[in-house]
């Protein structure tokens, strides 16, 4: 195998090893300013910080002798390639980021980017979610995708509306009770 072809395959695996959903083709990389910001703190941080700290232990690790059994130099390089996976998984993702300010929308009682929407299903139970981008996820704080089948469901909808969600179990209808979005003064 060419190493040209297994350079190519590992650039490949960088977004299936990061854990993040692929972002469909043809679409951009929506994010919200916290995420954007999150996102560009820990990049620098890992440049800034991490990795130099890093290739300090392993330049001290190589420099005992053999590094067959030198496991500061093994566990060294092992971070260290982790450490640059990451840092090509965020500079290819922000380099191709759209922050979209959702306060745009403050006062608004329609669904788009970025809203915190509460809404109601046929049993009656009662969710909040907020739509951010794929690389802000995070279901167990109630933040969603905005590639997710609820978020496309919700997107565009307003107070009052019905939307329909196909889920595997068949089609389901969720009411919505409120449209939120950050004021222009403050991000949430």
């Amino acid at each position: 195998m060419s190493k040209a072809f297994v350079k190519e395959m590992a650039a490949e695996d960088d977004d299936e090893e990061s854990g993040a959903p692929a972002i469909p083709a043809g679409t951009k990389n929506y994010m919200t300013p916290e995420g954007h910001l999150r996102m560009k703190t820990e990049l620098l941080n890992l440049i800034d910080n991490e990795r130099p700290e890093v290739v300090k232990i392993v330049s001290w690790a190589a420099s005992n002798g053999d590094r067959s059994e030198n496991g500061d130099y093994i566990y060294g390089k092992r971070r260290l390639r982790e450490i640059d996976r990451r840092i090509r998984f965020l500079t290819k993702r922000l380099d191709i980021a759209e922050v979209v300010d959702p306060s745009v929308h403050f006062g608004s009682d329609q669904v788009f980017f970025g809203a915190t929407v509460e809404y109601e299903d046929e049993k009656g139970e009662i969710k909040r979610v907020r739509i951010v981008g794929v690389d802000e996820f995070d279901p167990l704080k109630g933040k969603i995708s905005w590639i997710s089948p609820v978020a496309r469901a919700l997107t565009k909808a307003k107070i009052d509306d019905v939307v329909h969600l196909r889920t595997p179990e068949g089609e389901k209808e969720l009411t919505i009770l409120d449209v939120e979005y950050p004021s222009p003064n403050k991000s949430s």
